[in-house]
This record gives structure tokens, C-alpha cells and sequence, in this order.
């Protein structure tokens, strides 16, 4: 994918084979800049070897090095946004399988170029369909497995006892879950992220990887026998340098900010679980 800018403003991201078209056509110019992953600088379209073929006979040459250098110290920094944010021009089948496959194999890459701010709904709308993919599979294959009495004597399963309609409102429970997730476990990110001193964005920002996370790695429960943890491991990995790169912090106090909701909760139900005993244990001396 390459990142088109020209004045200073974002044209988006386009996949390579766009980008010729687009100079065969006259949609970009020689002039305008762009920058892929591995490159140090933005440079003229002009100067990528793959497109000279494709430059307009004619066409202005390059600008000077000296000039080169000045555009590109003044461009602005690659946040053209995931291919799921340019899903008007990409299509919406390639521009979700597109950002799933960025996420998961470089999210460094993928958090560095993804807009801090825009919308709610479009994040939001991404990490339904990658949450739903997971639920719905999950749900079919725990009917199948269930039916063909592979996690035991039909009898003796909550299906079989409550009937297909308990297992309907379980599914639609987990979709709920999938869709509050985003805003409930964002939030408590961020509040860490505030405590910790490492919130530089909003709160949006913060959502934003949350749901990008989630609806990456969601359809990773798609995995045979071990899918949900690898779901869960990948999503709390992604959501590490997401939070990172999105505010712009190092990975540690991240990684703190992310796990430590967990943390608390954790270490409250401890509390709670000792709490609990000690009053048990005066209540049996007192009765004695």
C-alpha cells in the first residue's frame, strides 16, 4: 500500500497497481509524494522505479534533490489511515481483509498509518464484523459438535436441557458484548493511560486501536481446538503497540496501561475472595 499526499494534503492509500492507473490516467501527478513501508522519506512518484513506465509522456522531471529534501521534511507524517478508513474507494470486501491482514502480521505498521480521530462508527463498525465472524462460527460449531456428541452425552449439556432457544440468546448476548466491548475496555485503557501519563490523544484514539484490535483477532477463533486463546492473546498483543504507537509512547507504559485493568480486577477479586474468608473464619469462632 502506498500513501499519496500532494500539497501537504492526504489523497489516501493506495494498493500499487492504483497508483499506475492513476498516473496513466492523470488522477496523480509525477509531482506527488508518496511513502510505503521500509521507506525513510517521501519521495516523487516520479522517483519509484516500478512507475516509470507509467509516467505520461512529457511529463515534468523530477524535482531537484534540494527540492525533493524540502517537501519532504515539511510533509506530514504517514497517518493516510488503514485501508479500512479508504473503504469508498478500496470496496468494502478488500478494504476489511486488507486492514485484518495488517493488523495481524505487522500492527506496528498498520497502528503507525491509522487515523487518531475521524469517526466512532467506522471503527466500530469494523470490529462488529470481525467479532460477529468469530461469535457466529463459535456458535455453528458448538452446535455441530454438540449434535454429533463430541463434547459429550447430549443429555448432559446445557443445550439439551435449556433447548435451542438459551443457546439463541447466548449468541445474541455475545454479539451485544462484541459490540460494548470496544467502548467498555477503551475506556479503562485510557483511564490507565491518564494515570500513567501517557494519554497524548483523546479518548477516540484509544478506541479506535481497541476495536481495530478486536476485529482483527476475533476471527481467529476460526483456529481448530485453541482459536479463543489465540484470539485473546493476539488481541491483547495488537492492542500493546497499537496503544503505543497511536499515542506515541514507548511499548512498556503501554503494555502497563492495557493489562492493568486486569490487574485491579484481578487483585480485587483476591481481596474480595480474603475478605470474605476472614469474616467466615470470626464467624465460626464467635459461634463457638
Amino acid at each position: 500500500m502506498i500513501h499519496v499526499n500532494r500539497a501537504g494534503t492526504s489523497l489516501g492509500v493506495f494498493a500499487e497497481e492504483d497508483v499506475r492507473e492513476g498516473l496513466r490516467t492523470g488522477r496523480f501527478a509525477g509531482t506527488d509524494l508518496g511513502w510505503r513501508e521500509g521507506m525513510a522519506q517521501w519521495q516523487p512518484l516520479s522517483q519509484f522505479s516500478e512507475f516509470a513506465g507509467d509516467l505520461p509522456a512529457g511529463a515534468a522531471p523530477p524535482p531537484p534533490a534540494a527540492t525533493v529534501a524540502t517537501s519532504t521534511s515539511t510533509a506530514p507524517a504517514p497517518r493516510s489511515g488503514l485501508p479500512w478508513e479508504h473503504r469508498a474507494e478500496l470496496g468494502f470486501l478488500r478494504a476489511f481483509t486488507e486492514t485484518l491482514q495488517m493488523v495481524l502480521t505487522k500492527p506496528g505498521n498498520a497502528f503507525s498509518v491509522m487515523r487518531t480521530e475521524g469517526d466512532f462508527a467506522g471503527p466500530l463498525l469494523y470490529a462488529l464484523i470481525g467479532g460477529a465472524i468469530g461469535v457466529i462460527v463459535w456458535f455453528v460449531l458448538a452446535i455441530s459438535m454438540n449434535s454429533l456428541g463430541v463434547l459429550g452425552s447430549r443429555e448432559d449439556t446445557l443445550g439439551a436441557m435449556l433447548g435451542m432457544g438459551a443457546s439463541v440468546m447466548l449468541l445474541v448476548c455475545r454479539l451485544v458484548l462484541v459490540v460494548i466491548a470496544p467502548f467498555i475496555f477503551g475506556g479503562l485503557v485510557h483511564v490507565s493511560l491518564m494515570l500513567l501519563g501517557g494519554a497524548k490523544k483523546t479518548f477516540e484514539t484509544t478506541f479506535r486501536v481497541i476495536a481495530f484490535s478486536q476485529g482483527s483477532t476475533a476471527p481467529l477463533q476460526l483456529v481448530p481446538c485453541c482459536g479463543s486463546l489465540v484470539a485473546l492473546v493476539w488481541w491483547l498483543v495488537a492492542s500493546c503497540i497499537g496503544v503505543a504507537r497511536a499515542h506515541e509512547i514507548d511499548t512498556g507504559r503501554a503494555t502497563l496501561a492495557v493489562f492493568l485493568p486486569f490487574i485491579v480486577c484481578c487483585g480485587g477479586g483476591v481481596l474480595l475472595l480474603f475478605m470474605v474468608g476472614g469474616l467466615a473464619a470470626l464467624g465460626n469462632q464467635s459461634s463457638q
